[in-house]
Parts: C-alpha cells; sequence; structure tokens
C-alpha cells in the first residue's frame, strides 16, 4: 500500500508539471511508452502497458495523432490491427518529457543517499523477480485491486 501511494503521488506531482506544457497523463504516458521500446506496438499491446482500456487509448492517439506526435500503420502481422510509431515531431516533447521527469526524480530523492537508494533499488530488483511468476495484481482509481 505504501509504495502504491508514493507511486501515485510522484505520478501526480510529475503530471503536475507535464500539465504545464499541455500534455496529460494519459498522453505523456503514452509517448513514453513508445519511446522506451514500445514503438510497433498493437493498440492493444500499448493499452496494456500503459494500464488503460482501449477505447480510452484510442482517444489518447487521435490527440496525439492530431498533434502530429504519433502515427498509426497497419501491424505487420495483422493488417486489421494499428500499430503506433512516434514521428520526428515528438523527439523534442520527449526530451522535455524526460528533462522534467529527472527534475521532480531529483527533487524527490535529494535527501536520499546514494547507498539508501541502491538498497532500495535491489530489494524492488529481488521483488520483482519473486513476483514475476505471479500474475500481475493492479489497483483501480478507487483503491480496489484487479488482475
Amino acid at each position: 500500500m505504501l509504495l502504491g501511494l508514493i507511486a501515485r503521488r510522484w505520478r501526480l506531482r510529475l503530471d503536475d508539471r507535464l500539465s504545464a506544457f499541455g500534455l496529460t497523463e494519459a498522453q505523456w504516458m503514452t509517448l513514453l511508452q513508445l519511446a522506451r521500446g514500445g514503438e510497433g506496438r498493437t493498440q492493444k499491446e500499448l493499452a496494456a502497458r500503459v494500464n488503460v482500456e482501449g477505447p480510452t487509448l484510442v482517444r489518447t492517439l487521435d490527440r496525439l495523432e492530431h498533434e502530429g506526435l504519433v502515427e498509426r500503420r497497419p501491424a505487420m502481422d495483422d493488417r486489421r490491427a494499428k500499430a503506433v510509431y512516434l514521428t520526428p515531431k515528438a523527439a523534442p516533447i520527449l526530451r522535455m518529457i524526460e528533462d522534467t521527469a529527472a527534475a521532480v526524480r531529483a527533487e524527490l530523492l535529494v535527501d536520499v543517499s546514494d547507498a539508501d537508494l541502491d538498497t532500495c533499488l535491489r530489494v524492488f530488483d529481488r521483488l520483482v523477480v519473486t513476483l514475476s511468476a505471479e500474475p500481475v495484481i493492479t489497483e483501480d482509481d478507487d483503491g480496489h485491486r484487479t488482475a
């Protein structure tokens, strides 16, 4: 529960900063997922990575496509599905997102020693390994657990 609280508050802090640039959480999360190895994924796969329902992602992609930041093309292995790609116009936006995220990270971790952070990350790595064989459990906006 504490980890979920930290993640939500961290994301809210970042979302607050990025909203000044006209980006919604759905938009910056989608752009980041594409930039971090999600390019060419189908809309369905991308929705799962961003943890939203398909119709919600479609609306976000419509806005991002209208702004010229992404494009949808027929998927290579299924012409009925659409694959999503970043456009060159997205590069400066992604740099701004990454720079803002780095600034928020630095502010939040200013009083955390490198040794403490290293220990924390090792524990998280261990938990990921331990939990990797188990089904992923998430919380919806109301705090209810979903599989």
